[in-house]
């Protein structure tokens, strides 16, 4: 049976600078890049809030410059996913989806999260075009613009209230009659006099128009909870937050996670609760969901894995 002294299971900014650091350590290192190669920054457009590109850059052009620097130093990445792992003996037994079977040694679990969708037919077509899950991310390209934000929690507060700092007007589309936000929260949104709280609203569909490529955003129907009453706005960004899922299904009941499913990691470190297991990016981080942040988690699980193998020789 195959036995490789790392195994990463997953890709994007965590995975692939994991693989950097493991293989510039002479640590033989497998990387399977699951379901989607890259992770989520494939499908975003211009990223300019990671250091290094000054003139910013597509974001599937910079996954792929961070996955020909891991294969420079020797990785190897293979397709598929990983769909078990055995704990109950060393080294790990690792079932996977094309290639069977393999051992390994150590392993980094970098997943990733999925942000969550509404689900109506439109959306998938303003996806980069005016569709986004990351005000942070994204927020910038709609200075002193129109825009509107989904979602009733802290996060939707928190991206409203960042937003009307950069846009000429936020709205705030909740679809009940009050905010699950924390109360400090609640209070900033209300009182940003460039935010307007459409309560008990949800959103039918988006609308747009054909530009070059792709489709950009014009605005979105929305319908009263209540009493179905339609209401256009036009917005030229709609900034969904209603929450992330992460792609942590097959390691439930192995490795220690949050009620949301976040795998758990120790105190300044990506180390699990099972020796030899590391996790690193979106899937152990619920708070900052960067690619920045991703990265130097990445950078954290090589490291640990170095100095992993090196105690257990």
């Amino acid at each position: 049976m195959e036995r490789v002294e790392c195994l990463i299971i997953g890709s994007g900014p965590a995975g692939y600078t994991a693989a950097i650091y493991t293989c510039r350590a002479d640590i033989k290192t497998v990387v399977y890049e699951g379901m989607q190669p890259g992770g989520q920054l494939t499908q975003t457009t211009e990223i300019e809030n990671f250091p290094g590109y000054p003139k910013g850059i597509n974001g599937p052009d910079m996954m792929e410059e961070i996955r020909q620097q891991a294969l420079r130093f020797g990785a190897e990445i293979r397709e598929g996913e990983v769909t078990a792992i055995d704990v109950s003996q060393r080294p790990f037994k690792v079932t996977t989806e094309y290639d069977g079977e393999l051992l390994a040694d150590s392993i980094i679990v970098s997943t990733g999260a999925a942000a969550r969708y509404l689900g109506i037919p439109s959306e998938e077509e303003f996806k980069g075009g005016g569709v986004s899950a990351c005000a942070t991310c994204d927020g910038f390209f709609y200075k002193g613009k129109d825009v509107a934000v989904v979602g009733g929690g802290d996060t939707a507060c928190e991206d409203a209230t960042y937003l009307a700092k950069l846009c000429n007007k936020v709205y705030l589309i909740v679809r009940r009659d009050v905010l699950r936000a924390s109360k400090a929260m609640q209070h900033r949104v209300l009182n940003t006099p460039n935010i307007e709280v459409l309560w008990k609203h949800q959103t039918k569909e988006l609308f747009g128009e054909q530009q070059g490529f792709m489709k950009k955003l014009k605005g979105a129907v929305l319908y009263h909870s209540d009493t179905k009453e339609e209401r256009t706005i036009y917005v030229d960004g709609f900034f969904e937050a209603i929450g992330h899922t992460p792609n942590t299904a097959p390691f439930k009941g192995v490795l220690e996670m949050d009620e949301e499913g976040y795998i758990l990691t120790k105190p300044k470190s990506t180390a699990t609760n099972v020796p030899g297991i590391f996790a690193c990016g979106d899937c152990q981080d619920r708070i900052y969901r960067q690619a920045i942040v991703a990265a130097g988690t990445g950078a954290m699980a090589g490291i640990e894995v170095e100095r992993y193998l090196a105690e257990h020789k």
